[in-house]
């Protein structure tokens, strides 16, 4: 073999162009999942070197009695603890300030979340304001966080969000009446304690809307620019397991293989957008629910058929993939065919349970779509998505989804 056989020869243009090829990261907490895991969270906390911790709930998980079957375990770990939970669905700005007065004044040195998304969110942005002063908006954007954030141990209240292993939390802006991703491996927590259980007292509801939001970032992590052989088994797992649990989760509350099931849904997806990000259902719906406070699952499930769409002819193959793990046959079908088929399975889905055909019926109307169209494309979702998004686009995906 002669020298010149071996030398390094340069790498093809086109195969940096492939998502197999290219450079990842995938970012992961430590993760305890079982039923009757909950009880872990003292022994997470102290792990985490905590003497004492905010625990950041709200009124509902209070009420239905999580938060007191929790504090326990604290108390058995020798793990101090102040509760807050003056939090509202779709955190705001405002409310986080106040969570950080009673950080500071409680004297922790650690956050506990005991909640669904939007109670995760609020502890996020919580530590970081506690460590490094200012205001939400400050760190709005990606690695923009400049000191380091004291411990953060979260337990999931509901099957969808997937808050509690990503490195985003998003909070309302009530000045823009917009929302905020304040994004980074700071962000991603030291422990997610994902118990089951603990979904057995959601409300239809909100096991429909977490649930469809569980599909709608498994979805659009699978077709994002950014996807890559890690996000992406996680993406189709998290997409079979809604389509055979979600229902039963619906129809048979309590019933433990479909809380399971559910339960890790949410997992698989949240690790798959963490590491891929999102698209354009989620830039627009992120602003949408900024301006209306309406529930964010909700708000994806009615989008996300009109960008898959919009989406199709950027990347048929990897729609394909999706439809089969949708349950979707595909035989015959041409890449336009399945596309549209993938579009037609999630607005069924939807329906059958109980999702309203339109934003129209949420009050949502085409007075609000220039508010909407331009905070859209600055959202950091929207470089992800496999088909540039202009402001045209933008506007017509909204008048199509009234």
């Amino acid at each position: 073999m002669t020298a010149a056989s071996t030398a390094l020869q340069p790498v093809p243009a086109d195969a940096l162009s492939d998502r197999s090829c290219r450079a990842s990261k995938f970012l992961v907490p430590e993760v305890i999942f079982g039923p009757g895991t909950l009880d872990e969270l003292g022994g997470a906390a102290r792990r985490m070197g905590g003497g004492r911790a905010l625990v950041v709930s709200d009124e509902g998980v209070m009420a239905a009695g999580w938060v007191e079957r929790a504090l326990p375990s604290l108390t058995r770990a020798d793990v101090g603890f102040h509760i807050w939970h003056e939090l509202t669905p779709n955190p705001k700005d405002h409310e986080v300030l106040r969570g950080v007065d009673a950080f500071l004044a409680g004297g922790a040195d650690m956050v506990v979340a005991i909640g669904g998304g939007s109670c995760i969110d609020a502890a996020k942005a919580i530590a970081v304001l506690s460590a490094n002063g200012g205001t939400v908006a400050q760190y709005a954007g990606i690695d923009r966080v400049p000191f380091p954030i004291p411990p953060l141990v979260m337990a999931p209240t509901t099957a969808g969000s997937g808050a509690d292993v990503t490195q985003f939390c998003v909070i309302t802006d009530t000045v823009r009446g917009s929302k905020l991703t304040i994004a980074g491996r700071a962000l991603v927590p030291n422990v997610s304690i994902i118990d089951p259980l603990v979904l057995a007292t959601m409300s239809e509801s909100l096991t429909v809307y977490t649930g469809l939001d569980a599909l709608s970032h498994a979805i659009e992590a699978y077709v994002s620019l950014a996807a890559n052989f890690l996000s992406d088994v996680h993406a189709l797992a998290a997409i079979g397991a809604v389509v055979e649990h979600l229902p039963a989760a619906v129809d048979r509350p309590g019933d433990l293989d479909a809380l399971v099931g559910m339960a890790r849904a949410s997992f698989h997806a949240g690790l798959a957008f963490s590491s891929a990000l999102l698209g354009a259902t989620h830039a627009i719906s992120h602003q949408i629910g900024g301006l209306t406070d309406l529930p964010h699952g909700l708000l994806n499930a009615i989008l996300l058929p009109h960008v898959i769409r919009f989406n199709g002819a950027a990347c048929p193959q990897r729609y394909g993939e999706v439809a089969g793990a949708l349950g979707i046959p595909v035989w015959g079908m041409d890449g336009a065919e399945v596309v549209e088929a993938c579009a037609d399975a999630v607005l069924l889905l939807g329906e059958k349970l109980g999702v309203p055909a339109g934003l129209r019926q949420l009050g949502v109307s085409e007075a609000d779509i220039p508010h909407v169209v331009g905070l859209a494309l600055e959202d950091a979702y929207i470089t992800t998505n496999p088909r540039p998004v202009t402001a045209a686009d933008v506007e017509q995906i909204c008048r199509d989804a009234l």
